[in-house]
């Protein structure tokens, strides 16, 4: 019997409910603003969970989380990046929890009116808040930008995770530097439990 010598984690066998796409070609071609926020070039082939394992391990695992924001369906990133933000209650501030209170009540009802009210809490901030950023996502999920009763201006299809990702990425700065790899890490566990849920 052989040994494997190899040191590669097993590439994702199994579809993926919680992706938008499951292969890292698919949602570049989606979104190919996602290029100008990850500097790492994937392989076409390789899934999107194999791309985030790759970005982790490589040398701006930041970038996991960058991905995370995007590859997710709209409603599993929009609670990823509350639960992201949840983990770290020290660090939140009043605001923060104000609009995560608007971003979860989206999730439990993901219709227009919760997804106005997260969008318009989003916009009124003067200085934005990772809470604020994750409104902005939330509001950006879908429908028009513009608000009811008014013509339909459709939401360009990057706001949403570069929008998530901001926020993410804004909380993560707030984490002292010994713990912020740890942090890291437990964000794109949550990503990889969302993606793999239907």
């Amino acid at each position: 019997m052989t040994q494997r010598t190899d040191t590669h984690a097993p590439l994702t066998p199994a579809h993926a409910p919680g992706l938008q796409f499951q292969t890292v070609a698919e949602l570049y071609d989606w979104v190919p603003e996602i290029g100008q926020d990850i500097v790492s070039r994937p392989r076409p082939d390789m899934h999107c969970l194999d791309f985030v394992k790759h970005l982790a391990a490589g040398g701006t695992p930041e970038e996991s989380v960058t991905l995370m924001a995007y590859c997710l369906q709209p409603r599993h990133a929009v609670w990823w990046s509350h639960e992201c933000l949840q983990a770290l209650p020290d660090l939140l501030s009043d605001q923060d929890r104000a609009m995560m209170a608007r971003i979860a009540a989206w999730v439990a009802e993901p219709d227009e009116a919760h997804r106005y009210a997260a969008l318009d809490a989003g916009m009124e901030e003067t200085v934005r808040s990772p809470g604020g950023w994750l409104a902005l996502g939330t509001g950006w999920t879908g429908g028009s930008m513009s608000g009811p009763g008014l013509p339909v201006v459709q939401v360009p299809r990057y706001l949403r995770g570069r929008a998530l990702n901001a926020g993410v990425h804004s909380a993560l700065a707030r984490v002292p530097q010994d713990r912020r790899r740890r942090m890291l890490d437990h964000y794109v566990g949550i990503g990889e439990v969302l993606a793999r849920s239907g």
